[in-house]
């Protein structure tokens, strides 16, 4: 039953979805499931840019009086600030400016930013890199004042805002003093993921790759960026097993590579921060 102050209000999930990769939407229906059973809000529903659910459509099914619009993607560009507000009717084609709170009939939508660029995102990232040590203790479990912690990006140089949120992220860990180093790396801007055993004084190396879906960048080119030859990641994708040993050691370091952290359950709790941030500034 629901009994809280979001009783009256549905909330929309945005995945980016993929014909191609079946595990692109596996987060967004996981975190929808979870938010679900908490009973958080009257309507709970996902949509994709590439797969079904489609957006066009998909708020013909949404009857709350007040909707929340999530999307689960790691930074603000293209795909948030042009194509979910075209695609939902916030903007028209060839616009980017519009009111992420809109009043339609009875209804009040409320468009959110993306989950990645909140700084709660770090929780997420800390647990992943914990999770991965933790699971491949060897020889032993370092501890993070021994390790040089690397957050992994695509970056592109067709959008200056790509790499903000995890230039944010590195920030906001290196204030924390845990590791004893903390860098950004990427693969399609400097410095290069293929850096990373030149670029860390430690010598044990965790990487954390944030996206919201494990797919072929995560599981193949990242694997072969960190000098994986291609052909072994390709045959151990075919017979689905892990791409990259943990730990492996190379250039006489040792690197833990985690997975995606889409699926880290504390991501829940990052989309309530969205909706209540959001839910507060229209109070106000």
């Amino acid at each position: 039953m629901v009994t809280n102050e979001f009783a009256d209000a549905a909330l929309v999930l945005v995945g980016h979805g993929s014909t191609l990769n079946a595990e692109s939407a596996a987060p967004t229906y996981q975190h929808a499931d979870e938010l679900r059973q908490r009973g958080t809000f009257a309507q709970v529903v996902e949509t994709f840019w590439k797969q079904e659910p489609y957006l066009p459509g998909v708020l013909r099914g949404v009857f709350a009086p007040r909707v929340f619009v999530v999307p689960l993607f790691i930074s603000e560009g293209y795909f948030t600030e042009e194509v979910i507000p075209r695609e939902l009717g916030f903007c028209g084609k060839g616009e980017k400016e519009f009111a992420k709170v809109q009043q339609r009939g009875a209804q009040t939508l409320h468009y959110c930013g993306p989950i990645g660029t909140h700084d709660s995102m770090t929780d997420v990232l800390l647990a992943r890199a914990r999770e991965v040590v933790e699971k491949h203790p060897f020889p032993s479990t370092p501890k993070p004042a021994d390790t040089a912690l690397f957050i992994a990006g695509h970056g592109t140089g067709l959008n200056e805002r790509s790499r903000e949120a995890i230039e944010r992220q590195v920030e906001l860990i290196r204030a924390k003093n845990l590791y004893a180093e903390v860098h950004a790396a990427f693969m399609e801007e400097e410095p290069r993921i293929a850096a990373c055993w030149q670029m860390a004084q430690a010598k044990n190396l965790v990487m954390v790759p944030f996206f919201v879906s494990d797919g072929l960048h995560s599981y193949e080119d990242i694997p072969v960026m960190l000098g994986e030859p291609e052909p072994v990641v390709r045959e151990r994708l075919a017979a689905g097993q892990p791409t990259w040993g943990n730990p492996t050691e190379r250039e006489g370091k040792r690197l833990w590579y985690s997975a995606s952290i889409g699926n880290e359950p504390k991501i829940a709790d990052v989309i309530l921060q969205r909706v209540r941030e959001v839910a507060i500034r229209a109070r106000t």
